[in-house]
């Protein structure tokens, strides 16, 4: 991993639910037993992944969608923007809207391979529940806590949960059944974690976090077009500086930064999946200059398009 950023430190509270190791092994063998080879895998279940690598791995970059990740087996580092986030057995992670990051597996082996759960998280169900679990209002969030991204302690009952949830795919009936019902107390005990609070501004209209996820949104929608950041700031109603403000503090980006990884992002997708070449897929994601587009796309990537696609598929026959 790069060495110029800064890592997150984990804030552990005083008094921690911790998991213990019978729970983390029961969620363990289910992950291996749905994820049987290393890959990404979407489970029956909407909004259920499970995953598994048996080996470290280069940055990888992708858009992560709100969700949660719990770990099972190894260890996983994420970039975002200018910050490291760091998270194991031991500590789960929220992502609480769209971001482009960087993430490299750290821990994993043959014996002891990579095991991880996600689940997609939607802000409408959040919001459902917010009110249920807070009736009298959200307790103020810090200024310093906007960011999008949460670390914490892996919480015991959430685990017991997780483990439930996959159990419901191998009883009939119990996956279209049980899961919703476990899915919300998922999300119920997600919001009385030390970080519920902040997990909570994803499904409140006026927070900062969620006027940001709005101009998220239009920029995933529009990442081609030139951003106006006056029609942008105006469509979360909040003035150009603060705006910026709020922007950088939740995605720890500026807008023009969160742009640009987009359209980098989708320019190696499409040069990747459809053998496109660099100049049409610079065009393809509104660039107007291939040379800026090389630059940009050398110093996202850490190497040149032609360079970084061939090692890329070199890479994936080798892992095939």
């Amino acid at each position: 991993m790069k060495t110029n950023h800064k890592v997150i430190p984990l804030r552990r509270p005083a008094q921690e639910s911790a998991s213990s190791e019978e729970d983390i092994s029961r969620l363990a063998r289910l992950i291996a037993a749905y994820a049987p080879y290393d890959g990404a895998f979407e489970l029956r279940i909407p909004g259920l992944h499970a995953s598994r690598s048996s080996r470290t791995n280069q940055c990888f970059h992708s858009l992560r969608l709100p969700c949660l990740c719990l770990v099972a087996r190894g260890a996983k580092s994420v970039i975002v923007g200018s910050d490291i986030y760091e998270y194991d057995a031991s500590r789960m992670i929220v992502f609480s809207v769209a971001l482009p990051v960087a993430s490299q597996i750290t821990q994993a082996s043959h014996s002891d391979p990579y095991l991880a759960l996600r689940l997609d998280l939607d802000p409408h169900k959040i919001a459902d529940l917010v009110f249920k679990v807070y009736p009298q209002g959200l307790p103020p969030v810090q200024e310093k806590e906007r960011r999008a991204v949460y670390v914490a302690p892996v919480d015991a009952s959430i685990v017991n949960a997780a483990t439930r949830l996959m159990g419901c795919l191998a009883q009939p009936g119990e996956a279209e059944l049980l899961a919703p019902l476990i899915r919300d107390e998922i999300l119920i005990r997600l919001l009385r974690s030390p970080i519920g609070v902040r997990v909570a501004q994803m499904g409140f209209a006026e927070s900062s976090v969620h006027r940001v996820e709005k101009a998220i949104s239009w920029l995933r929608a529009n990442f081609s077009q030139p951003i106006k950041i006056e029609e942008l700031a105006g469509l979360v109603h909040m003035s150009v500086s603060s705006f910026h403000e709020h922007f950088k503090s939740v995605t720890s980006m500026s807008p023009l930064q969160y742009q640009k990884a987009l359209r980098l992002q989708e320019a190696r997708r499409l040069m990747l999946s459809t053998m496109m070449d660099a100049g049409v897929a610079s065009q393809r994601v509104g660039y107007l200059s291939a040379s800026q587009f090389s630059r940009e796309y050398s110093r996202f990537f850490g190497s040149a398009p032609t360079k970084d696609i061939a090692r890329l598929r070199q890479d994936n026959r080798l892992w095939a």
